[in-house]
């Protein structure tokens, strides 16, 4: 179930889920993460997702090697319905060097179907690192497990 604040947070970003229509190559999520939760937390996160029929755009398997890296995401972030970033400490780290996370992250400031996922860390944490992405509502694992996040993401996607 929804807190009332989760529910005040979310429903624009489903109100504009709902007006973007589906595409072939049109993932539902846009999973944005450090590259130290590659195989961690954001898997994790991935695979709870996809058993739940959403559609994930993540990095460790829609990179093929050899292609180049910034352009794939490029194209992921166009093709997603709705963005997630997945801030752990290591992400917070990350973010801070300028590096992929960063970019990933500004282009999902940029739009208005970007739900931040607090893990192991706080929403004080993120704001001193990004007082733009840490004034976004979004949901805690510390306040809900990662299969429940996954499944009010689900629900929050749903057609």
């Amino acid at each position: 179930m929804y807190t009332p604040a989760e529910v005040r947070a979310l429903t624009p970003i489903r109100e504009t889920v709902e007006k973007r229509p589906p595409l072939p190559t049109r993932r539902d999520i846009f999973l944005c993460h450090a590259w130290d939760d590659r195989q961690g937390a954001a898997k994790e996160l991935h695979d709870l997702l996809e058993l739940r029929n959403v559609t994930v755009w993540f990095s460790e398997k829609d990179v093929i090697l050899g292609t180049p890296l910034l352009r794939e995401i490029d194209k992921g972030l166009a093709n997603s319905r709705v963005g997630i970033v997945l801030v752990t400490p290591a992400f917070l780290n990350r973010i801070q060097d300028a590096g992929i996370a960063e970019k990933e992250l500004s282009a999902l400031l940029a739009r208005d179907q970007l739900v931040p996922i607090v893990h192991n860390t706080t929403y004080e944490a993120l704001r001193d690192v990004s007082p733009l992405l840490g004034s976004r509502s979004g949901l805690s694992t510390k306040e809900n497990s990662m299969a429940d996040v996954a499944a009010k993401l689900a629900e929050l996607i749903a057609p």
